[in-house]
This record gives structure tokens, sequence and C-alpha cells, in this order.
């Protein structure tokens, strides 16, 4: 028979997962485990006091409508707390202290005392024959934390990355393994971790390497039989921040020889930083024990920015860049490029070169004729939201309006002509629809689209609507 408190807390989930992301409903919801039911107060159990504070932070609002909807009024949430002693752990999103086992302390390859002040290690950043004491951190300055706009789609992580810059090598985010798509972010993270310990932290040794180059500087070593200065090198430094380390995957020799330098820092409390395209437990061609290793502090996932942080990506760049663009413009790109932030920059940069070259001024015209080239190698679609924000500019709405249960009949009709476009012109479920214009479901988006095809053959001021707002979507 299942006990009470695992059946209210799997209704709590019910609720939770309709009103959160899949992503963060995986990171922050399916680790939590439910441990009893007493007198109207159930007893979660959280991986450790950030996942506690981060909860109590972000989800306090949610956690307290959804006990009290289970549990009626006096219902209330109480948290136990467990600091998880082991590396075997079947979910990556947990944050963990991790420990060193006594096999691993008795690895001598591990375990070697380095003097710090030795000369004699060579260097695999600089030239053979150049004498050299001091390690380059290989940073680039351009990628701060002031340079990184902070948004939903990645809060968690630029939040452990700070952590992580003000105490190397002190928190629990040890490794701090970033992780996401192309062009979401993870090489700027990556790069301003290392650049904010270098401010707090000037003597500290910080090593910025992509996964390549580690692989070809160890080749090297094998070939030059000098594979002990290369572990040696490794060894002294203080934050070792390793990009792209699924470029790792199959190569058995570099992952060896990563793992016992991993091992050697991670033990005299030095910070390691790593970004992949996956999260650990999707990576492929792995040790089993370099993967533990991953799973030992916090996999923080970069997503997708959302339309406000992409808006606010451009607004900073093109200040940056003291460019004076229209608002409707920079809104424009925000709506059109979707996928990441390199692609955004990259329509940004062209639109300024078109302008410049051509001597045109900067225009929403521009724009359209230049994201149409930009991704015409896509199949590319208009978004939704870029259709509400026309219809509602058109009829001088606020888009909060749109999406509200209101029945207003210039809402209604609003909404409706928003419907019709958005099946039209996107590839979108109607239920997907529905969801982005207040909540709606298929029906309501079927009748929706009737309706607006009966009054463009009986209204022709309303057909006059239709054409001048499928003018201003569509892209010519």
């Amino acid at each position: 028979m299942e006990k009470a408190y695992v059946k209210v807390w799997e209704s709590c989930l019910e609720i939770i997962k309709d009103n959160v992301s899949s992503q963060s409903f995986k990171t922050w919801f399916e680790p939590i485990k439910p441990v009893k039911l007493s007198s109207n107060v159930l007893t979660i159990q959280v991986p450790s006091q950030f996942f506690y504070e981060w909860l109590e932070e972000h989800y306090i609002t949610l956690l307290k409508k959804t006990i009290k909807k289970e549990l009626g009024t006096e219902g209330r949430l109480e948290y136990s707390i467990i600091m998880e002693n082991s590396h075997n752990a079947s979910k990556p999103y947990t944050v963990k202290i991790p420990t060193t086992s006594k096999k691993e302390l008795k690895n001598p390859s591990v375990s070697m005392p380095i003097d710090l002040n030795q000369n004699t290690i060579r260097n695999p950043f600089i030239i053979p024959g150049l004498k050299k004491v001091n390690v380059e951190s290989q940073l680039n300055q351009n990628y701060s934390f002031e340079n990184l706009v902070e948004g939903d789609c990645n809060r968690l992580a630029r939040s452990a990355g700070f952590a992580v810059a003000n105490k190397p090598g002190g928190t629990a985010f040890n490794p701090l393994l970033i992780y996401g798509g192309v062009g979401l972010g993870k090489t700027h993270l990556a790069h301003a971790i290392g650049i904010q310990i270098k401010n707090e932290f000037p003597n500290k040794t910080v090593l910025y390497v992509s996964s390549e180059k580690f692989t070809q500087q160890y080749i090297d070593s094998v070939r030059n039989n000098n594979q002990n200065d290369f572990i040696h090198f490794y060894q002294m430094i203080d934050v070792l921040i390793i990009d792209d380390v699924q470029y790792f995957a199959g190569k058995e020799k570099t992952q060896d020889v990563f793992f016992h330098i991993f091992n050697h820092l991670h033990q005299t409390g030095k910070q390691l930083v790593l970004t992949a395209d996956k999260p650990p437990v999707e990576l492929q061609g792995f040790e089993q024990r370099l993967l533990s290793r991953f799973k030992w502090g916090l996999a923080a996932d970069l997503q997708t920015p959302g339309l406000e942080t992409r808006i606010a990506i451009l607004e900073k760049k093109v200040y940056a860049d003291g460019i004076d663009l229209p608002k409707e413009v920079i809104e424009y790109l925000a709506y059109s490029i979707t996928t990441n932030v390199r692609e955004l920059e990259g329509a940004l940069i062209s639109l300024l070169a078109q302008s410049s070259m051509n001597k045109k001024a900067i225009t929403l015209e521009l724009a359209k004729q230049m994201i149409d080239k930009f991704v015409k190698n896509t199949a590319r679609e208009v978004s939704i939201d870029y259709i509400q924000k026309v219809v509602c500019d058109y009829f001088d709405l606020p888009i909060e309006l749109l999406k509200s249960k209101t029945r207003k009949r210039e809402v209604v009709q609003a909404r409706q002509i928003a419907m019709y476009f958005a099946k039209s012109m996107t590839k979108s479920s109607l239920a997907t629809i529905g969801l982005h214009c207040g909540g709606k479901d298929h029906a309501t988006v079927l009748h929706a689209c009737r309706t607006v095809n009966n009054l463009m053959d009986t209204d022709k001021r309303f057909k006059n609507y239709i054409d001048e707002l499928n003018k201003k979507i569509s892209i010519q």
C-alpha cells in the first residue's frame, strides 16, 4: 500500500510540473524525496543546504500554494537537509559534498608532492627554449561577468559560477560543470569565472584550456617523452578551466592522464571548472570513474534565452559599441533569432555591416531583408510571440490583455487574429498556440481560425486589417 506522504507529494508534483519548465522540474523537484506526513506537516528531503536555499528563494510561493491545496490551509512544509557523501549518485542534478577515498590517496601518481617554485618543468603553453615562470591564464578579458547578461536561462549557472569565483575550491561546486547547446554562453561564463578569480586572488594560478589543446599537448608530451612534466605542470594550477570536455570521448589515454590531474587538484583543494554540450549522464565514450567525478560538484545548465533576455543582450551589445539602434529593430531581431546568443549577435553584426557598406540607415525594413538572407538556409518560421506583438501594436493593446481571460470584444478579436496567423504562419500545434494565448484549448483556436476566415469573406474592413497585419508580420 502506498504511503500517505508519497501520495501527497506525487499530487504536489503534478501541480508543480504544470507551473515550471521541464528542465527546472528535473533539476529542482525530481531529486526531492518525501519523508513523512504528520499533523498536516509534510517533510521532504533535499540534497543540500544550497538546494534548500534555492527552493526557498525561487519556488516558495508555488510550494506554499501547492501544499495548501493538498493539505488544506493548515498544511505546512518542512525540510530534511541531507549532506550526501557518496560519489555513486544516480541523479546528476544534486549538489554533493565530495570526499576522497583511501584507494585514491594511495595512488602515487595523484598524491605526488610538487614544488611550486621549481623551474625545471616544461610549460606546454610556451615555445621550447624560452624560460617563463608565470603561467598565462589564456583568458579573454571581454568575457567578463559584467558582459554576461543574466536571465532565467542562465541564472543557476551564473550564480554558481560567481560563488566559485569568490571562493575557488571552497564551495560544494567542485567541479562546476556548465553544460548547454551551441552558442548559449558556456565559454563566456568559464572565462568570466577565471577573470573574476584573477581579480580577487591575483596570486592564484588560473588556466583556461580547450579540450583539443589539452589533448594535443598530451600527445606532444608522449612524443617528446616528457609526460611527467606535462602532468606536473597541470598539477601546479590553482584553478583549471577545461572547455568542451565532451571531446575527450573515446580518448582513453587522455582521459587517464586527466583523471590523475583531476584527482590531485581536487584533493589539494584546487578548483575545476568544466564545460560540455550535455549533462554528465548523457556523455558517451567516457570511463565511468571519470564520469562519476564530473558528478561530484554541480552540473548547471544553460538554456536558450527567453525574449526579454535576448532584448537585454542586444541592448547591452549596442550600448557597449556606442550604436544608436531603433527599439523596433532590436525587438524584431530578438523575436526573429530564437536559437542562441551567437546567432543573435551574428545577426546584429550582419545588420550593422549591411548598413555601413550600403550607406543605408538601419530601419525595420532593412532588418527584415537582412534576417531573410541571414537565415535563408534554415527552415525559419515567425514566432508566436512576434505575431502577438505585431497584432497588439496594431490594435494598441497591451500583450498582457491579449493573454488574459477578458471577453471584451476588441480583445477577443485581436486574440482570434493572433491565433489565425499563428496557425497559418507557424508549425505549432493548436494546443501550443492556445497555451500562448492565455491557456486556451485547441477547440478555441479552431473556432478562432474559422471566425477570422468568415469575417474576411463578409467584412471588407476586417479583411483590410488582416492584409495589413499580414504585410507587417511577413518577411519580404
